[in-house]
């Protein structure tokens, strides 16, 4: 059986406890079949991996800027500074050679 990584970390080493789930990491404990708390944006990369406010990211395709005639290129690093519940663009970033710019996570990996 495969244990979920840590929300709070993202640590691979969690190991189960009668009915909760223990970080050795960073001591974070929770209830994996609780719900995911009201407030908590849950926000995905390209591959699937959870991300957080702080995440170091790169672009996985070219990105046209809205307005501009400047292009994210591929393999454009930035990193997450808010993450935002929105439909289009859920992460606030600040992206290498362009600056604050909000990027929808699916074009994005975690670095």
């Amino acid at each position: 059986m495969s244990l979920p990584i840590c929300p709070k970390c993202q640590s691979e080493f969690v190991y189960q406890d009668l009915n909760l789930l223990i970080c050795p990491e960073c001591s974070h404990e929770w209830d994996p079949s609780a719900d995911i708390d009201e407030g908590t944006v849950v926000v995905k990369d390209a591959n699937g991996t959870l991300l957080a406010e702080g995440d170091k990211v790169t672009v996985i395709k070219d990105l046209k800027i809205k307005g501009s005639s400047q292009v994210i290129k591929i393999g454009t690093k930035a990193v997450v500074r808010w993450i935002k519940d929105s439909k289009d663009h859920q992460l606030d970033c600040k992206v290498d050679g362009v600056g604050e710019m909000m990027v929808t996570a699916k074009f994005v990996k975690k670095a």
